[in-house]
Order: structure tokens, then sequence, then C-alpha cells
């Protein structure tokens, strides 16, 4: 599946019907995915790596990279890749591990060792990948200050808005406020040219009121990987109770 199909998953939506990509962290899990129907998957960094055995940021390069690949190959339909923030490579280095691997996109942080990375600086970071890899990957960019310290007396909203603005001015495909509130939405989607990815939580919105209040794109992070997981640890305890 060509990432034009994948790009175009992001255009033409009803506010209420946002694309919903599910977060398969090995092959079995895209499968499952795959197969209830969804039409493009989108692997979460945290997810994988605590299928590998990793803490979230502790995987190697070529671990991720390696395990995007058996998700690619695993299933019939789009997959785009959380790289985290690139793990230092160049950009050209860097799509050509993503379109090697099978990848239709990326999501790219701005944020390492839980600071938030100048926005200047990876905005000129997000134009040279998005100039080495032409119309053949979906960048989506992700935009940390929701999780990270933003500097004293800066409003996050307001940061957000700035930042988003000049990823998608330096090219990005989609912009990714992770963990922005609910109510900041409307806001954001109205201010940012390009569509809008937001996080879906347990205990949060659903999807679909997601994408009523402004997000195209929603995404899970690991929560499904844990959700599994409970799952499991559930059984092992009734197993082991017995």
């Amino acid at each position: 599946m060509t990432v034009s199909v994948f790009r175009a998953l992001h255009h033409g939506r009803a506010p209420g019907d946002p694309l919903v990509l599910p977060g398969p962290w090995d092959a079995a899990s895209a499968r499952v995915f795959a197969d209830a129907g969804f039409p493009a998957l989108a692997t979460p960094s945290a997810g994988v790596a605590a299928s590998l055995g990793y803490e979230d940021g502790a995987t190697p390069a070529a671990e991720m990279f390696a395990a995007v690949a058996r998700i690619v190959r695993a299933v019939p339909v789009p997959v785009s890749a959380d790289i985290e923030a690139g793990y230092g490579m160049p950009p050209k280095e860097l799509v050509e591990r993503l379109l090697d691997v099978g990848a239709v996109g990326c999501n790219l942080e701005d944020s390492a060792d839980g600071t938030l990375l100048d926005p200047q600086r990876q905005a000129d970071r997000l134009a040279e990948v998005r100039a080495v890899a032409g119309d053949d990957l979906f960048v989506n960019a992700r935009v940390d200050t929701y999780v990270r310290r933003v500097p004293d007396g800066t409003d996050p909203e307001a940061e957000t808005i700035t930042r988003a603005r000049l990823y998608a001015a330096a090219g990005a495909d989609c912009v990714y406020p992770i963990a922005a509130p609910p109510e900041s939405l409307p806001r954001l989607a109205a201010a940012v040219p390009v569509p809008l990815n937001a996080l879906a939580l347990p205990d949060g919105p659903s999807p679909r009121r997601l994408g009523e209040l402004g997000a195209t794109r929603i995404t899970f992070g690991p929560g499904q990987q844990r959700r599994a997981m409970a799952a499991v640890r559930e059984m092992a305890e009734r197993l082991h109770a017995d």
C-alpha cells in the first residue's frame, strides 16, 4: 500500500469520522487490527519497546526498525512508524531506513532526554526530512509541549500553535500535540493548516468525540499494548491461583 493511499485517508473526513489508527506492537497484534478492518496502522514506540523488553525510549534503533519491518510484512495495509526523535540519524539515513522497512510514514517528536528542542531547529530538521523524502513519506510532527516542561511564563497552548505552524510550514503532513487537553483541540485545529492528530486515552473522550472537537487522526500510544498485557496478567494470575 502506497503513501498516497495513506495520505488520502487524512483528507476529506467529516468532523465525527476521524481516521482511527490502532497501534500494533508486533506482527500478531498488527494482523488482529488489520483483520478487524482498519485501513492503516501506526506503531507506538513505547508499545514496541515493551514488546522487546525495553523501557520507553531505550530501544536500539536497529531493533525498532526491525520490529517495524515485521509489522509491515504481516499486514496488507499502510503502516506508519513512531521513531521517537529519530535516533540521532541524519535525515537522509532516517528516510532511507524508513523506506527500506516499508513504512509509509513516521512520527518525529520535538523533545529529547525529557527536554523540548528548539522549535526552529526542529522545523529545519523536518524540512530536511521532507526534502529528502519528497512525497514518499507521510511526516507526523509530534509536539511535546503538554508532556514536557515549557519555559516559565509560557502558555502551553500558544507554544503548541507556534511549533505546529512552524512544522507545517516545514513540510509536515500532520501535527500531533500529544496529550493536548480535549478542550484545546478546536483552537489547535483552527490555528494549524494541516490535519491534527489526537491521543485517545482509556478514560478520555471517544475517538468520535475527539474528531468532533477537531482531530482528523486518532492514535493510542502504548495504551492498547498495555491493555493487552493487563489481560495476559489477569490470565496468569488466575492460572497461578488454580
